[in-house]
């Protein structure tokens, strides 16, 4: 009887170790595949450590979504394109530029603010889609955010040639060339997840 007991209470003491090790190994289990998920989706993109450094502190939003990892993508290049928009108008605004750099300020402002407004059409569009309409929705976004790169080219082909100020050259540049290169990673993303989808 007592071995009977004893057998038993093994038996127990397994499955209570079993149970409480699964359990604590599956709440371990999401980050390492939310991370891992996420250097595989950024090692797609043209720009694999800014992807990761970008979209990093969302692994855990993100978790193994193509589609919120492409809306995250898209939400941190707007976000970028914003800041990087307004510090350009109130740098156009400085006293002491030369004709040449207002007016390069100026059209880079206008066309920053084009990305930004195409930018801000997809991550909605994105938003409201539904499984009927995915080809035209991915279609549509992949459309924009690709207009929305061309846009932050002309706006680095503006800073071209010797008649600028240098340190202003290199800032702007700088920052543009920094929402094309996440430009480009949410477009990679977006279409990794209609590779994904379709």
């Amino acid at each position: 009887m007592a071995s009977s007991s004893f057998t038993s209470l093994l038996i127990v003491l397994s499955i209570s170790c079993c149970i409480f090790y699964s359990t604590s190994a599956a709440r371990d289990l999401p980050p390492k595949t939310n991370t891992e998920f996420m250097k595989t989706s950024c090692s797609a993109t043209r720009y694999p450590k800014l992807c990761l450094a970008s979209l990093a502190s969302q692994a855990t939003a993100i978790q193994t979504s193509p589609k919120l990892m492409a809306g995250a993508a898209l939400s941190v290049t707007l976000s970028s394109a914003k800041s990087t928009s307004t510090m350009m108008l109130s740098l156009s605004h400085s006293h002491g530029m030369k004709p040449r750099e207002v007016a390069a300020m100026r059209d880079c402002v206008e066309v920053l603010s084009d990305s930004v407004d195409e930018l801000q059409r997809s991550i909605s569009e994105m938003g409201n889609f539904k499984s009927s309409d995915f080809e035209m929705m991915i279609s549509d976004v992949q459309t924009w955010v690709s207009a929305a790169l061309t846009d932050e080219s002309t706006c680095t082909d503006g800073f071209a040639g010797n008649g600028l100020n240098g340190n202003l050259k290199t800032v702007v540049r700088g920052k543009i060339v920094n929402i094309a290169q996440l430009t480009s990673n949410a477009l990679a993303l977006i279409n990794r997840y209609a590779s994904v989808h379709g």
